[in-house]
């Protein structure tokens, strides 16, 4: 808990690309509004991008998290474990998960090191800080951090307001869900400085039973600006305490009761005689950043900035009838019997330190813009556990019992070349070279047992590999008129294997680095009162890691290089301002996701071998990939008129498979949703803005899940596997919230 220390000596180095439009604060001094774009997109890029703006997060930021926030952006899907939003959450982007899609905060990475997501639970209400989000799909532009293998989001936060202000905002609704936020800043003192702050927090019970969170945030900023340098330091960050609910039910659970939660279950002789209160997980982390953006003159600045992120925490669980060898304990004597397996509590602490240095450099000039960029980021992280309480234990159970420790080690470097060139009047050429090194070394004892070693011990960690990456992207641009707009480009993405892949693989063998191969097309038209989009995308895979069935050393699934995948698809967007008070947007993606060739695993249950698992291969040929719906279709239309906002936001899914084996047993239902936003805004003396409204989530009161896991296995007559297996599916689903209300009210002064 380096917490105090870090305060001072954490701040590393990080990089802003900014455009100033000069903002007039008094006679003596013009500040610069910063929009980070060494990494986002501009217009005249040819990749596929959604800007999401500060005013529209806002109309939807009542206590949910940001990936449902970012929901009706093409080809995005969320979950929620809780089912109602708040606590564990997470997004995927044209079928990719979390551990594929680049985050961002002003060009610093967000993505854990190691397991490549990002955990929104730890920065609650982190959109009350934003100015914007930009979400890109596919490779996109060279970023820092993790590889995109599906898109990546760039969040920007707040600027300084030069005018003082305070807001205060609170909501409150369906399973006892609350947020309270406080905002204010100073406005600009002696022409120079300012100062902004944010404190929040948010609370749920969960849909799902004992699915609760309760969760702080702050937001602090202090900033310098003169004519032509602006300098920031932020730091932000929060503690979460969240009740798990990270395992899903079965078919005939959610018939019975979709609210059930299994986790925290206490078992005796198989029966369920209660539940643990303090099946929980607890976490906090804290993120320190310094930002530069100074402009020589009006074709040349630089951007540098430094970061460091500071997290510790834990969670335990009440584990059901373990093996005391596998935590180190000895058998003891109870009742005249010898226990080799006991109910017990278990805690795994995590510890990590990530911190860096980023800088970007750009030119401008009448037909070239130009940005030469890099980073280097290091991480650490110990990870070690702990057995706090055995049932019945009669040995001595020495005061937090630890039984494994390992650390993480990673270091990231990056730089890249950025450049747009204007051809010949609308027509320009992008060309963006990255090259990316880590280091990654994982050393100690993994909490898993290797019963195949002999003797028998934990297994034993020993990574140390290296990875150099050339991701080239090239493409074209042509502005035909004020209107229209068509693009085409091809990128190269490559990603090194997270944690999960080393730790739950073969102990003797490691997985492949990936690699994807990016094209798309596409065309935009834009008018006053309509825009309309598509854009082509062929997404070509190779040795993409992926969940195939197939089981490590110890019997845990683990994820498999696969030779050759893809995914291909159109993605259509239109908006049409139908009346200056109504306006309505669209946007449907439609794909095809596709492994090749593919050769899936299912575990074979034989009675006669006492519950011991062997494996089936199924060759499956080309199949669906798992969690990669063939369409998905948004709408949201939007009413103002004299202050009242009415937003009726729809999602069409199409069925999702929980495995590659496109099973439907083993698969998530079509689903449709709608939300319904209500407000009215209006000002009274001495307050500059009160909006007070309400949101009704899922409209109509659709059962639908989003998430879930597959369990198939293959049965053989009579136990002879001479004859062919029959597969059987045993699937566990995330129930989402029936129909459900926030209240909200905001106060601005």
């Amino acid at each position: 808990m380096k917490k105090t220390m870090l305060l001072a000596a954490a701040v590393m180095c990080g990089s802003l690309w900014a455009t100033a439009q000069p903002l007039v604060v008094s006679d003596s001094v013009q500040l610069q509004e910063v929009e980070v774009l060494a990494t986002r997109a501009t217009s005249n890029t040819p990749v596929a991008f959604t800007n999401v703006s500060k005013e529209q997060l806002a109309s939807v930021n009542f206590g949910k998290d940001i990936p449902i926030l970012l929901a009706f952006t093409p080809g995005m899907l969320f979950t929620s474990d809780a089912g109602a939003g708040v606590g564990y959450t997470s997004m995927r982007v044209r079928g990719s998960d979390a551990t594929r899609i680049n985050i961002t905060m002003n060009d610093i990475p967000m993505n854990d090191a190691e397991s490549h997501s990002i955990y929104w639970v730890n920065t609650p209400d982190l959109t009350s800080s934003l100015s914007d989000i930009q979400v890109q799909r596919g490779a996109g532009t060279s970023t820092n951090g993790s590889g995109t293998f599906g898109g990546s989001v760039n969040m920007r936060s707040q600027e300084f307001s030069p005018i003082p202000f305070s807001e205060i905002s609170g909501s409150y609704g369906s399973f006892k869900t609350n947020k309270e936020t406080v905002k204010f800043g100073t406005g600009l003192m002696g022409n120079h400085w300012a100062f902004d702050g944010r404190l929040s927090h948010i609370s749920s019970d969960g849909y799902r039973d004992r699915a609760t969170s309760s969760l702080f945030s702050y937001y602090a900023q202090v900033a310098y600006v003169n004519d032509k340098t602006h300098l920031r330091f932020i730091s932000f960050g929060g503690k979460e305490d969240t009740y798990h609910a990270w395992d899903g039910i079965s078919c005939s659970k959610l018939e019975s009761d979709r609210k059930y939660n299994p986790n925290g279950e206490i078992k005796h002789d198989d029966v369920v005689t209660g539940f643990y209160s303090d099946q929980k997980d607890i976490y906090t982390q804290y993120h320190f950043q310094l930002l530069l953006d100074h402009r020589f003159n009006y074709r040349w600045k630089i951007n540098a900035a430094l970061h460091y992120t500071d997290g510790y925490g834990y969670y335990q669980e009440y584990k059901n009838q373990r093996t005391l060898k596998e935590y180190a304990l000895t058998p003891f004597e109870h009742n005249g019997e010898t226990v080799k397996k006991s109910n017990l509590v278990r805690k795994k602490i995590v510890d990590s330190g990530f911190g860096g240095a980023l800088f970007s450099l750009h030119y401008t000039s009448s037909r070239l813009a130009s940005v030469l960029g890099a980073s280097i980021n290091t991480y650490g992280n110990d990870h070690y556990g702990q057995v706090i309480w055995v049932e019945n234990y009669m040995g001595t159970l020495d005061p937090d019992h630890e039984y494994y420790r390992n650390k993480g080690k990673k270091t990231d470097f990056n730089i890249y070349w950025k450049n747009n060139y204007t051809i010949w009047g609308g027509l320009s050429a992008y060309l963006d070279l990255q090259f990316r090194h880590i280091n990654y070394k994982i050393e100690g004892d993994n909490d898993k047992w290797d019963w195949t070693a002999n003797p028998e011990h934990l297994q034993v960690l020993n990574v140390d590999e290296n990875f150099n990456f050339f991701n080239p992207k090239a493409g074209l641009n042509w502005q035909i008129d004020r209107k229209n707009r068509v693009y085409a480009s091809f990128a190269v993405a490559q990603k090194e294997p997270t944690r999960n892949n080393y730790t739950d693989g073969l102990f003797l063998e490691h997985p492949r680095a990936e690699k994807l191969y990016d094209w798309e097309a596409g065309y935009e038209f834009k008018s006053r009162r309509f825009s309309a989009g598509v854009n082509f995308y062929y997404m070509r895979y190779r040795d993409q890691l992926v969940l195939n069935g197939k089981l490590n050393e110890i019997g845990e699934l683990m994820a498999e290089n696969v030779p050759d995948s893809y995914r291909c698809g159109i993605e259509l967007m239109a908006g049409a301002q139908l009346t200056s008070w109504l306006r309505w947007d669209v946007n449907a993606t439609f794909s095809r996701n596709i492994i090749e060739n593919y050769v899936g695993y299912v575990s074979d249950y034989d009675d006669s071998w006492q519950e011991m698992w062997t494996q089936t291969a199924i060759e499956k040929g080309n199949t669906t990939i798992a969690f990669s719906p063939k369409a998905i279709v948004n709408s949201v239309l939007r009413f103002d008129y004299k202050g009242f906002e009415a937003q009726l936001q729809s999602q069409y899914v199409s069925r999702q498979y929980l495995d590659n084996f496109e099973s439907k047993e083993d698969s998530l239902d079509p689903y449709f949703f709608s939300n319904l936003g209500l407000s009215y805004s209006f000002k009274l003396p001495h307050v500059k803005k009160i909006t007070a409204g309400v949101t009704i989530y899922n409209l109509f009161n659709k059962t639908y899940e989003n998430n879930g896991y597959s369990q198939t296995v293959a049965v053989y007559k009579d136990g002879d596997k001479s004859n062919q297996p029959t597969l059987v599916s045993d699937p566990r689903f995330y129930p989402m919230a029936g129909t459900n209300v926030l209240a909200h009210l905001t106060l601005l002064f």
